[in-house]
This record gives structure tokens, sequence and C-alpha cells, in this order.
């Protein structure tokens, strides 16, 4: 009799657990890089208390990663005594192995106010049975999902000449069929696609000499091209993902050389966002009959200069936070008109008709995504794991909410029951 009721118990406990483990978000801002998840059945609102905390992992280490989600394991990285570790955990939020990636960005003497921003920045990218990961520092390496042993590894600032960014590399690798996408900004090449298998450079894309911007890229259809759209610090930059060419290039840099949010191309058009007042710009690239592009504004806006949170599109509205245009934004994606506005800053995603904002202080608030008003319809106080703001971007995989502060990351049911 006790043992039937151990497993009655048992069996009741585990859907709670790993509902929709078998979902995957196997990069930086999900599979297809526009921060929008399709998952179905989360909640719509939230309790007083907010969704039930599943559990705390503690051991981690320091950072500003956020996670990555496949085959049943979860992926991020974290700084343990000045050094860069690449973490993976079961579904239940135990380690399963944590293996190093070369030393830590520390701030200079020149540079103290940026103490703080010490730690890992970019997340681990799964593609198959190999995860990889871009360390603050410039090491490039392959880890087997399994084991965590090295495959191979390189380091971005001797294979491409490069010097480490003012605040080191922030970026997450892309996956692209046999390649792996990566900015080192070297005087080799400001973007090279590797070979995902065994590190080699395929090509490198010489003619742009800028600083990183410390965003990732995305891929995106224009004039029935294939391009990879990034920015630096001073542009924003398309190229061809099969050879690394330069196809257009459009002037767009900030106070501070300082470009964070990722690109967002939809339609033929590319939307970009900056912070330290640069504000925002929809461009239109076109392919002329001399077989080169050309590219003008659609519009620019003061508004929306998204500092680091990112911004994402959903039914032709974009959502995100600006810095010195302080708060949460709707704006309409063709026009740059303002839709709405409310007091905030931080980072988001999407699910289910569902924003997620997730403010710098600690606060994760549900909101209703539409263009009409901000509805709240929850609040979650998200407890300190260490120093410094709230800045990992959340996650929304399997029916859980991934949420993570300096040393510690928690994993919050918001599935229907």
């Amino acid at each position: 009799m006790d043992f039937l009721r151990f497993f009655l118990l048992f069996v009741l406990y585990v859907p709670a657990v790993f509902a929709g483990t078998d979902a995957s978000w196997p990069c930086f801002h999900g599979p297809q890089r526009d921060n929008i998840s399709t998952e179905t059945g989360l909640m719509q609102s939230w309790p007083d208390v907010g969704p039930e905390l599943l559990w705390t992992n503690s051991e981690i280490g320091h950072g500003y990663s956020t996670v990555a989600v496949a085959d049943n394991r979860i992926f991020t990285a974290g700084m343990k005594d000045k050094q860069t570790y690449v973490t993976v955990l079961d579904m239940a939020g135990k380690k399963l192995w944590q293996e190093l990636n070369g030393q830590s960005w520390e701030a200079s003497e020149q540079q103290a106010w940026a103490v703080p921003y010490s730690g890992s920045r970019g997340t681990p990218t799964v593609d198959g049975d190999t995860v990889y990961h871009l360390s603050d520092l410039g090491r490039l390496t392959a880890f087997d999902v399994t084991s965590g042993k090295q495959r191979w590894h390189i380091e971005l600032s001797e294979t491409f000449e490069a010097e480490i960014p003012e605040y080191g590399y922030s970026e997450s690798v892309l996956i692209h069929g046999d390649a792996l996408l990566c900015c080192p900004a070297g005087a080799k090449g400001y973007m090279a696609a590797i070979d995902k298998k065994t590190g080699k450079t395929l090509w490198t894309s010489p003619e742009i000499k800028e600083p990183a911007g410390n965003c990732s890229s995305v891929i995106g259809r224009i004039g029935d091209m294939e391009q990879v759209i990034t920015l630096s610090a001073g542009s924003v930059l398309s190229f061809d993902v099969n050879d690394g060419s330069l196809l257009w290039r459009y002037p767009f840099g900030n106070s501070r050389e300082n470009n964070i949010a990722d690109a967002i191309v939809s339609n033929g058009l590319v939307y970009a966002s900056s912070g330290y007042g640069k504000g925002s710009v929809l461009l239109r690239p076109q392919l002329q009959e001399d077989g080169k592009f050309s590219v003008e504004p659609v519009w620019t806006s003061e508004l929306l200069d998204n500092h680091h949170g990112g911004v994402l599109l959903h039914d032709g509205y974009l959502y995100g936070s600006g810095q010195e245009a302080r708060g949460w934004f709707c704006l309409e994606f063709m026009t740059g008109k303002q839709m709405w506005q409310t007091d905030g800053k931080g980072s988001l995603t999407y699910a289910d008709n569902r924003l997620y904002f997730f403010h710098e202080r600690g606060t994760m608030s549900l909101v209703e995504a539409t263009c009409e008003k901000y509805n709240e319809l929850g609040e979650l106080d998200v407890a300190r794991g260490g120093d410094g703001l709230f800045w990992a971007h959340p996650v929304v995989c399997g029916g859980r909410l991934y949420i993570r502060h300096s040393e510690k990351l928690y994993a919050y049911d918001i599935s229907v029951k």
C-alpha cells in the first residue's frame, strides 16, 4: 500500500516538474532568433504571488548569459574565480557538467564604472550533439552536449588579429547550415564563417574595419538573397551568407559606440535600435540593376532607443524599452507611430499572446501583447542572485519561465493546469 501511494504521488508530480521538456530554445532568442515562442497553453494571468517556483540553481557562476534549452538539457555560462564556464543542467535543475571556456573579462583601471559588468554575456548555441560558446575574451569553443568534452576551440584575437572589445565580446554565435557565424571585428575579418565541425575558417569579410557592436547576428531574406545582418559599433551591416561579401552598409552609431540590440528583419525591411540617445530606424534595402543594394530609411525615431534588453516584432508592432527615451514602448513597425508607453526598462520575450517584461530592478510583468493599450496581467518579484542589475533576458520554453540573476537561475511553472 505504501509503495502504491508513493507511485501515484510520483506520477502526479512528474508532469508538474518535467512538462514540455521536448520543447526547444536552442540559442539566444530562440530557433528563429526573433525572441518569439510558439508555445500555447500558458497562464494568461498570474495570481498575486506570481507563478510557482519549481527550482533554483546556484552553481552557474556570475553573469548575464541567458539559457538555451535543447535535448532535455539547459545550457548557460557564468564566471567563477575570474574564469568563464559553460554549465549544463537537467530539467530538474541539477548540474550535468561544467567546463572551462577561458578567462573572464575584467574592467581596466580606466573603466572603474564598468567593474560590475564582468561576467559571462554570450548564451550557448546548441546544434545537434554540439554546443558552442564564445567567451567574453574571444575563446570560441565547441563542446560535446552529453559529456562536455571539448571538440575544438579557437581564439578570435589570434585567428582574426582582433582586439578584445572595450567591454569584451557579448555575442551569441549563430549556426547556419555547416557554418558558425560570429563577429571577431579583426584585421582579417569583421564577420567570419567557421566550419562548425572543425573550427576551420570558411570565409571572412575584411572590408569592414569597425569595432564590434556587441549584438548577435540574424539571418534574413531581402531581394531573393539570404543575408546575415548585424551591427558594428557604427553601422548596420549586411553580408552574403554564402561568401561573406558586403552587400550593404548603413551608418548607425551612438555616442558610446555600443550597438547592442539585435536587428529585426521582416518583409524585406530591417529595423535597428540603439541606446545612448540614438533611437530607432526602419531601413529598406533594395537590389539595383547593377547588382548592388541601395538602402534608405523608411522612418527614424528618437523613441525606443534600446539599451541592451532587445526589441521584438509581433503582429506588425515593435515592443521593447528605451534608455534615454525612458519606458516600455509599442511602436507600429511600418510607420514608427507610438501606440503606447509605460514606465520601466529591461529585457523581454513573447509567448502565447503575452509579453514578459523583465525590469532591470528585478520585477517581471506579464503583459497582454496588444497595440491598443498597456494591460498588465501579473507581476513577480524575483529574488536577487548576487551582484548587479537584472540584465539576463528571460526565456519561455516547455511551459516554464527561466529567469537568471547573477549566480542563480530560476525556473517557474507558467503552464495551465
